[in-house]
């Protein structure tokens, strides 16, 4: 099992940017597929970016393709979701997940708040 906390989160204008971060403990981190979600209020959680286990090979809902870049650090047991060009629209508690498959989440962080204004 692996324990998944995210950082990075904030408040931030439209157009602006943000980098999330997701701290990872526990089992073999590099031995995961990892994937970005995200809440909006009253809506149900929505897939948003992954990454293999090497990095080489990433996947974009295509709400955020062309904005969010997911990237991982294997030394560093992170991982990351640069999101550039952000829209108020946007505005939702982020998660990182460990991917068993497809786009489903396995191991699950806190999530951390992304709120952008208009």
């Amino acid at each position: 099992q692996v324990q998944l906390v995210e950082s990075g989160g904030g408040l931030v204008q439209a157009g602006g940017s943000l980098r999330l971060s997701c701290a990872a403990s526990g089992d073999t981190f590099s031995s995961y597929r990892m994937g970005w979600f995200r809440q909006a209020p009253g809506k149900e959680r929505e897939f948003a970016a992954a990454i293999s286990w090497s990095g080489g090979s990433t996947y974009y809902a295509d709400s955020v393709k062309g904005r969010f870049t997911i990237s991982r650090d294997n030394a560093k047991n992170t991982v990351y979701l640069q999101m550039n060009s952000l829209k108020p629209e946007d505005t939702a508690v982020y998660y990182c997940a460990t991917i068993i498959t497809g786009t489903i989440g396995q191991y699950w962080g806190q999530g951390t708040q992304v709120t952008v204004s208009s």
